[in-house]
This record gives structure tokens, C-alpha cells and sequence, in this order.
């Protein structure tokens, strides 16, 4: 067993992996662990391949399956922000073979990319002809089109949560014919290369990393004896629904590029915008009736006692993984298991205590962002008189003009920029997202008020001798 870098812990974490190992008579298994928005400690225990008795470590390469869906997901938000797609469209606009389908609920113009990224389309889970028991699988989008009368949609879309793995394929099907590039190639050159996922690849592995993969195994059956899974050509071409290898390290990072849309003053990716990051993990598709559960685009969201983890695991013959991570305390965890068993209880556990860990750690204080020379003049008090006195204040908090009520704490809108320099409009969050807020200038070119969405506001103003008072103990607001 190995285990690196340190985490303070590490020996808990590592003894806990290997003895999951140990009790669920696997293979092996590799875990990372992370804290701060960032792996701080991984390990391994047992054996990549047995018959060879090699051991696992943080290089072996294991299939992550449908983790692999996060990375089509990403993909198709970027080609969105860069104009390519709207999520909204119908998915016959660039797949027009699939008004061929069957779609007893209406018509197929009403299927769009977004019902498909979070499994709301009511899509068949499977392409036609699927036998997982037989490792029947048919893995080409191309062949899937061409018999789209085999295509059917079994839910009317928007119904209820209902899992596709043939909506992802059709998915990658769309970034091909967007992007102009083979699924695979657009997804190494725009997303794995620029956040430096140097070990994850789709079949075939290039050599540097084929002898690092694991050995695939199936469920023990009357003796502590593992046979290897015999993977099917067909599922070895898998793509955009479950196709990848991955390394626990380059999960780790993988993670951290999510974890880092929640830092406080954070630096857009080249490869989606920390505002495109959070909007994928956003709940907007309940998975159960006791709202333990949530899809949002291409993740999945998991309350346990209050708290709201964004999640995915994977399962493909003689493998499993799960990636968790927690974006209010940074933390997460990635489990990957070269055995056919469930590791998402171990991968929550770990992350678990990395959570707690975040909740020990002294917060760090960093300086503010100076306010904008152009906001400046906007920053102050507002009031309605007919309501009685009720005061709002424009501040800047947390690098965003914000307004606020002091009377009402919960109330807080974070304002965007738009073109004109004295409108702006309340950004997502709250129910007047997208609505927008206008300052005006009085004769003199000071700010006298400003249109709260459809209330006007008046602002007050500090009396030419506040200073003096104040010093004398008192302040007056007045016009």
C-alpha cells in the first residue's frame, strides 16, 4: 500500500481504505481526499492485477465510467458559452435523424439538450439491444442514428428523473457535429489538456498509460478466487456516456477545477467560468420524493444531514468509482475500485471527514477589492418614505455592488455590469434574478435615486456637516 502527499489524516484514511479492501474481499482500490479545494492526501491498497500481483498506486489508471458524463457535460457547456448551442434548443436542430424516433408524448421538436444533460428527456436508459449481462452494448452514435425508429422515448420529458446513458451518447454526438472535431479529440484539447488530466484517455491508452491500467474484476462467486472481466469490444468504444480512464490523482484534479468556482476571489478556467461551473451544479431536477436528491447538468446532488454534496459515480464490468465534494467547505473525495461492488458510503465517509477537517481550520483572511472608481458614487443609503422609512444600502461586498436591507438580513442582490454604466441587473440567487436596477442623477450629476426592478428609491445624503457632528457624538441623514 502506498500513500501520498501527507494529510494530517492520512494513516485513518489509508487504514480505512485498506480495510474496505480487506472486508469486501476486492481487488483493490484507490482514494484521494480533499480539503481546501484540493487533493491533500491519497492512497491505495491491494492489487491493480492480482495474477501478476501488482499493487495499486496513485499511477493505476481505472475505467471511470459514467464519472465520464461530468467531462460531455463540460464539453457542451463550453461550446454554449462560446455561442455554438443554446441549451435550450431542440436536439433534433443538430441531430435531425432523431425525428425518427418514437415519441408518444408529443413531438420530438420538444426534446432539448438541457432535458438531456440532466436526465429529464424520459429517453430510453439504453440504445436498443443492450444486454449488460452479455456485455452487448452498441457504442456507436452513428450506428444509434442510423436506426432511430429504434429510438424511444418511454416518459414525456420533464415528467420525472429517469437516468439515460443514450442521451449522453447522442450528447457527444452533438459536440461532434458542433465542434467540428471528433467527440474525443474536442474533449482532450478543450478540457482534459488545459487542466493538465495527463493520465486520462479513452480507449485505446497510449503506452505510457496502458500498463498502468488496472485489471478489471467481477463478483466473487464461491471462493476467494478473482477472474478478470473480459471487457467486450463494444464496451471498450464507449465514449461520451462512460468511456474514460482515470487516475485518482487526475480525479483529484478534476475536482479541484470544480471546488475552485467557490473560492472567494477566483480566477475564471480557460476551460468554463467559475459562474458556468456553479450553474452545472445547481439542483434543478428532483430525484425523489423525499428530496434527498437532485440532478442539476451532468452532476448530481445529495443532501445528508443538511448538507447538499455534489456527486457522480460509475459503474462499468469490473469497475466502479464515485467523486463527491461539499462547495460550501471545499471539501470532497474520490473512490475507484478495480471490483464490482458500490464504493460511494466509503467515498462520502471520507469526504465526511474532510469536511469536519474544514470546519477546524481557521478561515484566512484576505484584503478586500478596492471598489471600482465607476461604482463609487452609487454606494450609499436608500429609502422609501411610504414604507414607513425602510432603508436599503448599496455596498460593495464581496468584489460585487450589492444591495441590501439592514432591517431584513436574508435580503442581498448581488448586481452585474451591463453596457450602460448606471444600469445594472440582480444577478442569480434570488427570485428577481435577471431583473435590473437603474441609478439616476439629479441635475447636479449626483445619484439621487434608484429603480429597485419597479420601486423607486430615494437616496439619502450625508449633511454638509456630518463630519462635525459625528464628532460631537451625533449624525444626521437628511437631503
Amino acid at each position: 500500500m502506498s500513500t501520498s502527499p501527507s494529510y494530517d489524516r492520512g494513516f485513518a484514511a489509508a487504514a480505512r481504505l485498506a480495510e474496505f479492501v480487506r472486508a469486501g474481499r476486492l481487488p483493490g482500490a484507490s482514494a484521494g481526499i480533499l480539503t481546501d479545494g484540493k487533493l491533500t492526501w491519497s492512497g491505495s491498497a491491494g492489487f491493480a492485477d492480482v495474477g501478476a500481483r501488482r499493487t495499486a498506486d496513485d499511477r493505476t489508471l481505472y475505467r471511470i465510467a459514467s464519472i465520464t458524463k461530468t467531462v460531455t457535460g463540460t464539453a457542451i457547456m463550453r461550446l454554449r458559452d462560446s455561442g455554438k448551442l443554446g441549451l435550450d434548443d431542440p436536439v433534433v436542430e443538430y441531430l435531425p435523424e432523431l425525428r425518427q424516433a418514437v415519441s408518444p408524448f408529443g413531438p420530438i421538436e420538444a426534446i432539448t439538450i438541457r432535458q438531456m444533460l440532466s436526465h429529464e428527456s424520459g429517453i430510453r436508459v439504453d440504445p436498443a439491444g443492450t444486454d449488460w449481462s452479455g456485455g452487448s452494448y452498441q457504442p456507436d452514435p452513428a450506428h444509434t442514428l442510423a436506426h432511430a425508429g429504434e429510438i424511444v422515448f418511454k416518459l414525456p420529458p420533464f415528467a420525472q428523473h429517469k437516468y439515460s446513458d443514450l442521451a449522453y451518447q447522442l450528447l457527444g454526438e452533438v459536440i461532434t457535429r458542433v465542434s467540428g472535431s471528433a467527440y474525443h479529440q474536442y474533449v482532450s484539447d478543450f478540457v482534459l489538456q488545459p487542466l493538465g488530466l495527463s493520465s486520462t484517455s479513452f480507449d485505446p491508452l497510449p503506452s505510457g498509460l496502458a500498463e498502468c491500467r488496472a485489471t478489471g474484476y467481477g463478483w466473487r462467486a464461491l471462493s476467494d478466487g478473482l477472474d478478470p472481466v473480459r471487457q467486450a469490444p463494444s464496451i471498450s468504444a464507449i465514449r461520451a456516456e462512460g468511456g474514460l480512464w482515470s487516475t485518482v490523482a487526475d480525479l483529484g484534479t478534476w475536482l479541484a477545477f470544480q471546488l475552485s468556482a467557490y473560492q472567494p476571489a477566483t480566477t475564471d478556467s480557460p476551460v468554463l467560468s467559475a459562474a458556468t461551473l456553479r450553474e452545472m451544479h445547481k439542483p434543478r431536477f428532483l430525484g425523489d420524493d423525499g428530496w434527498t436528491s437532485a440532478w442539476g447538468i451532468s452532476w448530481k446532488a445529495v443532501r445528508q444531514d443538511d448538507v447538499i454534496w455534489i456527486t457522480h459515480s460509475g459503474g462499468l464490468p469490473g469497475f466502479t468509482a464515485t467523486a463527491c465534494f461539499d462547495p460550501v467547505r471545499r471539501a470532497g473525495a474520490v473512490v475507484l475500485i478495480n471490483g464490482t461492488t458500490y464504493g460511494g458510503d466509503l467515498a462520502f465517509e471520507l469526504a465526511r471527514g474532510a469536511r469536519a477537517t474544514a470546519l477546524e481550520t481557521i478561515p484566512a483572511v484576505v484584503a478586500p477589492e478596492p471598489v471600482p472608481a465607476g461604482f463609487r458614487p452609487l454606494l450609499g443609503v436608500y429609502a422609501r418614505p411610504d414604507l414607513g422609512g425602510w432603508l436599503f444600502k448599496v455596498e460593495w461586498r464581496d468584489s460585487k455592488l450589492t444591495v441590501t436591507a439592514p432591517e431584513s438580513p436574508g435580503f442581498q442582490l448581488a448586481l452585474d455590469p451591463t453596457s450602460d454604466p448606471g444600469a445594472f441587473t440582480v444577478g442569480p440567487g434570488t427570485n428577481l434574478a435577471g431583473e435590473q436596477v437603474t441609478f439616476r442623477r439629479a441635475g447636479d450629476g449626483e445619484i439621487s435615486s434608484m429603480l429597485l426592478v419597479e420601486t423607486t428609491l430615494v437616496r439619502l445624503t450625508l449633511s454638509p456637516g456630518w463630519r462635525r457632528e459625528r464628532a460631537s457624538g451625533g449624525c444626521q441623514l437628511g437631503r
